[in-house]
């Protein structure tokens, strides 16, 4: 019934969506920007931050409904650091929108997992990068399998494994079994392609290049099958589309910060309390020239939407001010 009633909302807000340009589809919130571990291509996190006051949290998914935000994504960092996180999602289902979250799965446990089923959480996305842990990466199948299991167990929200090619991953094929086994336990699968380290995206090779094609040719059955603009991602081409980062897309940092995604932090860097529907309204059709070299899936996604419509007649080009965060793909 569970299951039911999420692929109905999310209907409704993908209708919301066509019939409507006037509202955020999906924003993204940094509750946490530490992290529990230390990924080598990772530039989203520290070891030192604190959570951000659960008052301060809940003001700023208030005015992201007020935005009409449909889908708001909790992030970090690590998310499941935050000692307050129950009431950061329970605030953002009493708004109607669809609460997700990203994780690296450490910390759950079957008490953890039914806290977030109790506060009415509806996506979970755990992105495993090998089998056995390395220099690159821990987010390993070894260390997270029985997460795994408990998640089949125990989940009522919707569970999506993203396994990665690119970035330093030292055996492509290990995205095959970490997909074959989120299958097996009933969730769905999804493989994206990182950058390394210095944020540079380079052309698969032909072992990624064939466990990249194998799994994109799984059915999928959510809205991540539309990622047609991985292909030019795989051969490091550029791709045409109109990003709607900043109106149809945000990204708020633990700073309250909104900007246009976690790779280009710091424009337009606008607290959230002062974003409105001008503001929307002129990054719908302004146009970013970081776009062609873009490889954040979510943007992308969000922006497939409204890709037929409403040429960009002005443009900016994110990083180029003292301060930014400029990562060149």
């Amino acid at each position: 019934m569970k299951a039911a009633n999420r692929k109905v909302r999310e209907l409704a807000l993908v209708g919301h969506a066509l019939a409507s340009t006037r509202h955020p589809v999906m924003a993204q919130i940094v509750p946490m920007r530490r992290c529990n571990l230390a990924c080598a291509y990772c530039n989203e996190y520290d070891d030192v931050s604190k959570p951000v006051p659960i008052d301060e949290m809940l003001r700023r998914i208030d005015h992201l409904a007020r935005l009409g935000t449909s889908i708001i994504t909790i992030s970090g960092g690590e998310p499941l650091l935050h000692p307050e996180l129950d009431q950061v999602i329970a605030r953002i289902r009493h708004h109607g929108s669809m609460a997700g979250m990203i994780t690296n799965g450490y910390l759950l446990v079957p008490e953890r997992i039914q806290r977030l089923n109790k506060a009415g959480l509806d996506h979970l996305q755990i992105s495993i990068d090998n089998v056995q842990p390395d220099e690159i990466s821990k987010k390993s199948l070894k260390v997270l399998d029985k997460k795994l299991q408990w998640l089949s167990e125990h989940a009522e929200f919707h569970v999506n494994i993203n396994s990665v090619v690119g970035g330093g991953i030292k055996n492509p094929q290990d995205a095959l079994t970490i997909g074959r086994r989120a299958i097996e336990l009933g969730f769905t699968s999804t493989i994206g392609i990182i950058h390394d380290g210095d944020g540079q995206l380079k052309p698969l090779g032909g072992e990624e290049r064939s466990v990249w094609t194998e799994m994109r040719s799984w059915k999928k059955k959510n809205y991540s099958q539309f990622n047609q603009f991985q292909e030019a991602i795989a051969n490091a081409q550029p791709n045409d589309w109109r990003c709607r980062a900043g109106s149809r897309y945000l990204y708020i940092c633990e700073n309250g910060l909104v900007h246009y995604c976690s790779q280009q932090r710091g424009f337009p860097g606008v607290p959230l309390a002062e974003y409105t529907k001008a503001d929307l309204k002129r990054e719908f059709t302004t146009e970013k020239t970081c776009a062609p070299h873009c490889t954040i899936s979510c943007v992308h996604q969000v922006s497939h939407i409204d890709h037929w419509r409403a040429p960009q007649h002005s443009s900016t080009t994110p990083g180029a001010a003292s301060g930014l965060i400029n990562i060149q793909m």
